[in-house]
């Protein structure tokens, strides 16, 4: 993280921009870095380690966004195609893409292990993944980029999985397109946090 943004400054200044470019402010092999503490350091439930990158640069990153279009235009209706081949290539024109992925065989291996607890691993599978999400999009938020983030699985799952050698098994949760920005975010809008969102008790003046 730079430097010259706190933590809690990337959180603030984290925002889904749709603009993207394909200007990057760090090397590809800082984006791998990043990527990497992210999997070594976001923490899983019992330890499960069950989340999966695959980061996409460069002409790998647009070939996943020309894999989702042939995907859609035999799916979507042929007179709205148009609109969304407008904005798969918005993605397309930005600089990469991060696949999240989440691999169920350590995720069943605790179930066996941790009986007791069998019905929650599921879903603390999704919250790693989740938490996986969020320290990218900051982690890349505080070097320059602007990122949004999309759901095109489960319909991609297999064209991509063949094409970058991914086992099948693997479930696709998410994917974080990032580039240099080419606009700005929409107006942000918060409901009332005291009372409402947020709860404090025992706190010291």
């Amino acid at each position: 993280m730079s430097n010259q943004k706190s933590f809690i400054d990337a959180v603030k200044e984290r925002r889904t921009i749709y603009q993207l470019n394909k200007e990057a402010p760090i090397s590809d092999k800082q984006i791998s870095e990043i990527a990497e503490k992210a999997i070594l350091h976001v923490p899983s439930s019992f330890n499960s380690q069950s989340t999966r990158l695959v980061v996409l640069l460069n002409k790998d990153h647009e070939t996943f966004w020309e894999f989702t279009a042939e995907v859609l235009k035999t799916m979507v209706p042929e007179d709205q195609f148009p609109q969304t081949e407008q904005k798969l290539n918005g993605f397309k024109g930005a600089y990469g893409t991060i696949l999240f992925y989440e691999d169920p065989e350590p995720v069943e291996n605790l179930r066996k292990a941790f009986p007791l607890y069998a019905h929650h691993f599921g879903d603390w599978s999704e919250h790693t993944n989740a938490m996986h999400q969020y320290a990218l999009w900051v982690a890349l938020e505080a070097e320059g980029f602007g990122a949004n983030l999309q759901h095109y699985n489960p319909i991609v799952d297999q064209k991509v999985a063949q094409h970058w050698s991914i086992p099948l098994e693997w479930k696709l949760r998410s994917q974080l397109v990032f580039g240099g920005r080419a606009g700005e975010a929409g107006e942000k809008k918060f409901q009332e946090t005291h009372g409402k969102r947020l709860f404090v008790h025992g706190a010291k003046e």
